[in-house]
């Protein structure tokens, strides 16, 4: 099988798994998000961008020569779209010699793969509110991304190929719990494994879960899947630890398939004695 086309069929899979979703997006304002009312921070120079982008699991910085093109009111007008998202921004000629920017750039940071993604002067001359938040809302993956029609698109354009998604209800008791040790695990596969939540709760994500063969008494369960070869695997959990979800992706990435090992067992024909 190729990899490109089972590639796009996975994608198509998991983007038609919401086409029947209406999207209502409210956005409140808030000053407790990393971006407050004040807009995004300014950056002045070098050593101050360097920490700012240290400390973000997503940042979005706008590069900019002048303050008075149209797109930079655009660009402050995000800061209260997005709570869970750093905003920065600056026209320090040294921050942008060393960031290689040679015109107006907006540019997307996000630690989980050390991606950066630019939007250059051709391509926010005349962007709109709507298309400068659609950009954001495709990319901005973090150290745990949760699973919607929007994010399904940045996850697969990542060139990260494995993924790990956790299966549980939102609304259990033992989330809170489970979805902060499952991002400390995320945090020791940077750059080797995107990790996804997967809200069982949600009637679009169905289809989602019976697509890696799991029944609802199976879960809370984590799945992990490589998109160039579609190969996947397994595993049910009665709680999420650190460990647990650590050794599930090491033996993934070393080859060994918990799946494989059962299905041997079961195969393996009765020896008399």
């Amino acid at each position: 099988m190729e990899a490109a086309p089972s590639r796009c069929l996975f994608l198509l899979f998991l983007f038609t798994c919401w086409l029947s979703l209406e999207v209502v997006a409210e956005v409140q304002g808030s000053s407790d998000g990393p971006g407050d009312s004040q807009g995004p921070v300014r950056l002045t120079d070098v050593p101050a961008a360097v920490e700012f982008l240290a400390a973000a699991d997503v940042a979005v910085v706008g590069f900019f020569q002048d303050l008075e093109i149209p797109v930079v009111s655009i660009f402050r007008s995000m800061v209260q779209k997005f709570q869970d998202v750093s905003f920065g921004i600056s026209t320090a000629s040294e921050i942008l010699a060393h960031y290689n920017i040679t015109g107006n750039t907006i540019s997307l940071f996000r630690l989980v793969d050390n991606e950066r993604l630019n939007l250059e002067s051709e391509d926010i001359e005349g962007i709109d509110d709507t298309k400068l938040t659609r950009f954001i809302e495709i990319h901005s993956l973090h150290w745990v991304t949760e699973y919607n029609h929007v994010t399904a698109i940045g996850l697969f354009n990542s060139m990260v190929q494995v993924h790990l998604l956790l299966l549980m209800n939102k609304a259990s008791s033992e989330y809170e719990e489970s979805i902060q040790k499952f991002q400390k695990a995320a945090q020791l596969f940077q750059g080797k494994i995107l990790f996804v939540l997967v809200d069982s709760g949600v009637k679009e994500n169905k289809k989602v879960i019976s697509y890696f063969k799991l029944k609802e008494s199976q879960l809370p369960a984590l799945a992990i899947y490589r998109t160039v070869d579609e190969e996947r695997d397994t595993l049910s959990v009665e709680e999420v630890s650190v460990e647990q979800v650590q050794n599930f992706c090491d033996g993934f990435l070393a080859g060994k398939l918990l799946r494989e090992n059962h299905d041997a067992k079961e195969k393996t024909p009765k020896v008399e004695l």
